[in-house]
């Protein structure tokens, strides 16, 4: 299958640039023509020595760009024939969509952040994928049709992003507490920072690292400071390889008040951290309903430090949680998400597409055709 992806840039600073990142490159693996364009960034690199073509394209939201870009992939379409394009942001989305009617080819979506009022523009994909169940559910009640609603639940286990990177983990001070984001609000750092203090007032040895950069480090610090705990929280700024901290930490929090899918999940899952999470949005789902990790209410400190202090007082629970996070592991593999997005190419595709959506197995040399994805809304 030929398959050409669309996001407005490359660059290391999103989760969805990430995840598309991911899918291309393992669509590439499993043997398809796939190409990324964008207007370039960081994992080019990465995305050609995968072998993802990339072709770069302004996509700057000024009408004279818009119209270039417009035109620009109109002639991309038309002469490399691919068989699906797939926009991952919303620019992206509308900038393919006349592209993919004047060829006749299904242009798929995916809504990666759907707390944007915006992300209803994706509705305008022949497919609709949603990163998690909870992200379907909320497509379909602001009017897109279950009949073009998709779920590929994210995972991220053996992504092209994580080949070869350095494995040693980082030397944290335990019991270790580790957070890796954006310092956003949604993410809840806050409520983090408030539940730690109620942790270090149990047991001062805790430690907690904050890996990420936001917009409100600053008071995000402050806050730190001033919570009687701050001598040990340590804010490590933005990592180029937040995997050593994931290996090296004994608990994974993520206080979100609102996250469709997170990827780091997948990643602090992988990394055998216990993981203390709250119940919102596609959080539950990428924890097995709460068997892979404690699940706790949003906007609740109290809560969040009380599980978070049942895995630092007792060895024995925090051996629990760290096994737990291994339950059905497999489902997290990035695999899986291109083998599940490839069937759905493939369904809207019609018949052309059930025959270029066959996609080569591991275990022999047939062909194995994919049925569309489970979790259809």
């Amino acid at each position: 299958m030929r398959v050409l992806h669309v996001l407005n840039h490359t660059y290391r600073l999103n989760g969805h640039v990430h995840a598309a990142v991911d899918l291309a490159c393992a669509q590439a693996a499993l043997g398809h023509e796939v190409a990324v364009c964008s207007a370039g960034g960081s994992f080019d690199a990465l995305l050609e020595a995968h072998g993802v073509e990339t072709i770069v394209l302004d996509q700057e939201r000024r009408p004279g760009t818009a119209l270039k870009a417009i035109r620009a992939l109109i002639g991309h379409v038309r002469r490399r024939r691919f068989d699906v394009v797939h926009a991952h942001m919303m620019t992206s989305a509308l900038l393919a969509w006349p592209a993919c009617r004047l060829a006749g080819i299904p242009l798929v979506t995916t809504v990666h952040n759907e707390f944007q009022k915006s992300s209803i523009l994706m509705g305008i994909g022949t497919r609709v994928i949603a990163v998690s169940g909870a992200v379907g559910r909320s497509m379909g009640r602001r009017g897109v049709p279950a009949s073009r609603l998709r779920v590929v639940l994210n995972g991220t286990i053996g992504a092209a992003r994580f080949a070869g990177a350095d494995a040693t983990p980082r030397r944290l001070a335990s019991p270790s507490v580790l957070f890796v984001g954006g310092l956003h609000p949604r993410k809840g750092l806050s409520d983090l920072v408030a539940a730690f203090a109620i942790v270090h007032r149990s047991n001062p040895a805790a430690h907690l690292t904050i890996v990420g950069e936001g917009p409100h480090r600053a008071d995000y610090e402050a806050a730190a400071a001033a919570s009687g705990a701050g001598a040990a929280i340590t804010f490590t700024g933005a990592q180029e390889n937040p995997r050593a901290y994931l290996l090296g930490a004994d608990i994974f929090v993520l206080p979100s008040h609102a996250d469709p899918a997170p990827l780091v999940l997948s990643e602090a899952r992988e990394a055998g951290c216990a993981i203390v999470a709250t119940d919102v949005d596609g959080i539950p789902e990428l924890l097995e309903g709460g068997t892979a990790g404690i699940l706790v209410p949003p906007h609740d400190p109290e809560r969040l430090a009380a599980a978070i202090l049942s895995l630092v007082e007792d060895p024995a629970v925090l051996a629990t949680w760290r096994r737990n996070s291994q339950y059905n592991i497999d489902h997290m593999k990035i695999e899986r998400v291109a083998h599940d997005t490839l069937a759905i190419y493939a369904e809207c595709c019609g018949a052309r597409g059930r025959e270029a959506g066959r996609v080569p197995t591991r275990h022999s040399g047939d062909v194995a055709m994919r049925h569309p994805a489970k979790g259809e809304v």
